[in-house]
């Protein structure tokens, strides 16, 4: 039976999450706290077999170098990573009530809502998902008002619903009072949108005074590690780190479940590469793979149709920027396919101009289309060498590779002579950070510096704890470019980064895998593939007699020592029960024990989606779930020896 055929409803997915205890609300018996969850023994099943294949899928195939870093970071580290300053989402407040919204959801979602009301108006029905979730909303989505738009307004809204993810915060605050937007429950006005800065704060050490955040990301621990990796990896280039670990972020408006929280898995590679060779030695193996595109010209356009073409094709017309960058995409494609994701409802969606990060040259997210729109799970960006240079210039150590050259080169670089016998006793305790400060420069800003002290004979300079501008003559420095036979070449790598959000993209496949069986609402079956299913197998015996006993031991030892993960259901409830409390599991086999068992070790095994059965001994049945769960053989291929077995009565 196809499972499309049976419509999805949200309600009904998430009422099987919680009364099967996948994951709940955090503190729930206090009133529980936005944005924060635990799971439950099937939800930790689960994503602990999503970590567990992401390891073997990116870190066994690729040669990674696995690290586990510290979350608690001191306030320095993430000033010159840039997180203190721009880490921020854009929130307005009620100017009456206080009440806080994130501006480019509150704009989403009004403009959304107008749209439906247009389309109510037309007479076009909308189908409304109508779960709790959205009823603990309904101040901030308002009921919708059936009010037909103008054409041209249908299309401005839709223009910018496909640019959402590209405004700033001043541009969203021109939409909101373009548009008449004010807070939805009780039409106050707002604010306009200011920064928020999403970092938790604390303080490390009993003292208080060394401030840090819970880390917003797993990446800058890789960053700090990179010569110790670099060294690990006996200075070979390219080679790529991997962490997997909990994140944090204060969210201004959690919503959504697993979808946006406030403490969430990460799990995140740090691809470095050499800078001018940005090609992939597997690339080949993947450029046949078709991925569906969204393009920052089409969003940029007001569309969101996507882009079918292999990564081959999106690589060499310069769609995707390099080689590697476009393996990754592939790889991550296949990945969560792998997992669970429906590949119909993934797209790589490319950052806008007016989005992208200004260190970044490329970068792809891919989105999961989910009954709460398009989500982003996997980020995917060529971060350049942003990261190690502005960590090596902060702390005045080199991060860098150093390659032996197969020919002496010569080079010309500009270069800054200072005059340490006057520099000294001029300057005297600000010596060290003017020092530091002129050492650290680009070439391009060693030759602006060069050009000015040429035409004026002297130059002024901020330099950060310094009180006043610093005034450098001739008679302290002097810039020149010069030339240099070197033997080494020494360069500091780019960055390739796919970043993983592990709670979104596990609420994206119970969505992607939910269904009911036709003809039955009330019986619905998550269809989680074997491999990351919570629990494999599903052992039932027909009844609770004595003489079943043994042989239900015997399968289970056999089970364990197989290591495959299983439950025994002797209940006193009905077969097709038993079978259907674990069909919402996702568990995907189960195995009946029967009279015949006792006689001749027989049993026999059932398929969770389309309900067949076969017979066999125990022994073969078992190899043939281990084939199928583990070595990705079809059911049919991993049966094909044991007996097909029909029975009326198992899935009554």
């Amino acid at each position: 039976m196809s499972t499309a055929a049976v419509p999805f409803n949200r309600e009904a997915l998430d009422q099987v999450l919680k009364r099967r205890f996948f994951f709940a609300p955090a503190f729930e018996i206090y009133g529980g706290v936005s944005g924060l969850y635990d799971y439950g023994p099937p939800g930790c099943a689960f994503q602990a077999n999503v970590i567990d294949t992401w390891r073997k899928h990116f870190i066994l195939e690729e040669d990674m170098l696995e690290v586990d870093t510290t979350m608690l970071t001191p306030h320095e580290v993430l000033k010159t990573s840039g997180h203190v300053d721009k880490f921020a989402d854009w929130m307005c407040r009620d100017l009456k009530t206080g009440e806080i919204f994130r501006a480019d959801h509150l704009v989403e979602e009004v403009l959304e809502s107008r749209l439906k009301g247009d389309k109510a108006a037309r007479g076009i029905v909308v189908k409304e998902e109508e779960d709790e979730d959205k009823k603990k909303r309904k101040k901030k989505v308002k009921e919708i008002k059936n009010v037909k738009l103008a054409d041209e307004v249908v299309a401005e809204y839709e223009n910018v619903l496909a640019q959402i993810d590209g405004y700033s915060g001043p541009q969203l605050g021109e939409l909101i009072e373009k548009y008449e937007i004010h807070n939805p429950a009780t039409n106050g006005k707002l604010e306009p949108p200011v920064e928020f800065n999403l970092m938790f704060e604390t303080a490390i050490g009993p003292s208080g005074n060394l401030k840090g955040y819970l880390r917003p990301e797993t990446a800058q621990g890789q960053f700090l590690n990179f010569s110790k990796l670099l060294e690990f990896n006996n200075d070979k280039m390219p080679f790529a780190s991997a962490s997997i670990g909990k994140s944090f972020r204060n969210e201004i408006a959690p919503r959504a479940g697993l979808l946006r929280v406030r403490e969430f898995v990460m799990a995140e590679i740090e691809h470095f590469v050499d800078p001018d060779d940005k090609s992939h030695p597997k690339f080949k193996e993947v450029e046949h793979i078709k991925l569906r595109f969204l393009p920052k010209d089409v969003q940029e356009s007001g569309s969101t149709v996507v882009i079918e073409k292999t990564i081959g094709e999106a690589v060499s017309s310069g769609m995707v920027d390099n080689e590697t960058l476009g393996y990754f995409l592939a790889r991550v494609y296949l990945f969560l396919v792998k997992i669970g994701v429906d590949a119909n409802r993934m797209r790589f969606r490319q950052h806008m101009s007016n989005e992208m990060a200004h260190y970044a040259s490329d970068c792809w997210d891919a989105e999961l289309q989910t009954s709460y729109g398009w989500i982003e799970c996997v980020g995917c960006a060529d971060r350049s060498a942003y990261d190690l240079t502005v960590h090596s210039a902060r702390t005045n150590e080199k991060l860098v590779v150093r390659q032996p050259l197969p020919e002496p080169i010569t080079v010309e670089k500009f270069e800054i002579a200072i005059e340490k016998k006057k520099f000294g006793p001029k300057f005297r305790k600000d010596a060290g950070a003017i020092e530091k400060w002129l050492v650290n420069r680009t070439q391009c800003e060693l030759e602006d510096l060069g050009k000015e002290l040429k035409e004026n004979g002297k130059i002024e300079v901020a330099v950060d704890g310094v009180e006043n501008k610093v005034e450098l003559g001739t008679d302290l420095i002097n810039i020149e470019k010069v030339k240099r036979t070197e033997h080494i070449r020494e360069y500091t790598p780019n960055v390739i980064e796919p970043s993983f959000g592990i709670g979104r993209i596990l609420y994206s496949i119970f969505e992607h895998q939910f269904w009911s069986r036709e003809g039955d609402a009330d019986r619905g079956v998550l269809s989680l593939p074997p491999l990351v299913a919570p629990t494999k197998v599903l052992l039932v015996p027909l009844s609770n007699a004595a003489e079943l006993q043994p042989i239900v031991t015997k399968v289970s030892a056999f089970l364990r020592k197989q290591q495959i993960p299983f439950k025994v259901d002797d209940s006193s409830a009905s077969i097709g029960k038993r079978y259907s409390r674990n069909d919402e599991l996702g568990t995907p086999f189960g195995i009946t024990i029967d009279f015949d068992s006792v006689k001749d070790n027989s049993v026999t095994l059932r398929e969770r989606d389309s309900t067949k059965q076969v017979r066999g001994s125990y022994e073969d049945i078992i190899a043939a779930i281990k084939e199928i769960t583990y070595f990705g053989t079809s059911w049919a291929e991993g049966t094909a020896k044991l007996t097909p077995f029909d029975s009326q009565s198992t899935d009554a």
